[in-house]
């Protein structure tokens, strides 16, 4: 072995860290806690990723071996200042010849289609929509992030989980079963301690109640269902707007990717949305196959690897 790469998955509550040799296979991982970038995190976002990429590298017994490209997809990098920052901040840690930072969406494309058309949705802790066109044009939609955007997403979930927990409170809604569950879940007594809870809530943990949102709704409470719903159809929207804006049409075929910690296999968003999607989208194809977002970060590290100005390094 005589070249190491490094791809990074990094996102609003974990990171993974894949350590790869020069033909992408893949050597060791790490997984710590999160690194999406927000103004002013660039060092924090770095320092996560640096410490999980040197305990990937010990992982894989290669300490000896410089890395030679090392490509991040990092939530929150979709302005073009805090993707310059993030790349500041890891190229002062000194951990490969050369850094790539792209957005989370990008890895999660290329490990779904590679270079090929199609749309990747993620509804993690925040949410996003990118694709790329058969005439390779690429877009995105969604990820506006957590205070007014990430519909559909944990985050935005908790944060309706709460609302209708208060309106219930209130008597301007009828009683629900989200109110016993969210006050468990926050470890408080009444409905009024959520009001500091969710001042000082994590987008994080804001995104520890989509769980217990689905629970509810999985146990008949109608309140839940029609927040489950109502993140469906949000997660629809951002696939409709990509299929007409890209493939010209809602109709036409076009492969879609699922993932993100809401949308695997077998979870109630995910069937949710398959379903709804039939009718509101005919046209997508959903690939059905695991999507590995720090796979798609291998790659992209490889493929530079291999450009002719990386090669002559």
């Amino acid at each position: 072995m005589t070249d190491i790469l490094i791809g990074v998955d990094g996102g609003g509550s974990k990171t993974k860290v894949l350590v790869a040799d020069e033909t992408g296979w893949e050597l060791a991982e790490a997984v710590g806690g999160r690194s999406a970038m927000g103004p002013g995190r660039a060092d924090e976002s770095a320092g996560v990723i640096a410490a999980l990429v040197r305990q990937a590298i010990s992982e894989a017994g290669a300490e000896a071996i410089r890395p030679r490209v090392l490509a991040a997809g990092v939530a929150g990098v979709g302005r073009d200042i805090e993707r310059r920052a993030l790349t500041a901040a890891l190229d002062d840690l000194d951990l490969a010849d050369e850094v790539i930072v792209v957005g989370d969406g990008d890895i999660a494309l290329s490990d779904a289609f590679g270079q090929g058309a199609g749309i990747v949705l993620i509804s993690g802790t925040g949410s996003i929509a990118h694709g790329r066109s058969p005439n390779r044009v690429t877009a995105r939609c969604g990820g506006w992030g957590p205070t007014f955007g990430d519909e559909g997403s944990g985050a935005w979930i908790g944060r309706k989980a709460l609302a209708i927990v208060a309106s219930a409170a209130d008597g301007r809604e009828p009683a629900t079963a989200l109110t016993g569950a969210v006050l468990t879940a926050a470890q408080v007594n009444e409905a009024t301690d959520l009001i500091p809870w969710g001042i000082a809530a994590t987008p994080k943990e804001l995104a520890a109640l989509a769980p217990v949102v689905f629970n509810c709704a999985s146990s008949g409470d109608v309140r839940a269902n029609a927040l489950v719903g109502l993140a469906v159809e949000e997660l629809v929207l951002h696939v409709r707007a990509l299929a007409i804006s890209l493939f010209g049409d809602d109709r036409a075929a076009v492969p879609l990717a699922l993932t993100g910690g809401l949308l695997q296999k077998g979870s109630l968003l995910r069937k949710r949305l398959e379903q709804r999607l039939k009718s509101a989208v005919p046209g997508a194809v959903i690939r059905a196959t695991e999507i590995v977002p720090a796979r798609g970060a291998v790659s992209m590290a490889k493929d530079r690897l291999m450009m002719p100005e990386a090669a002559g390094r």
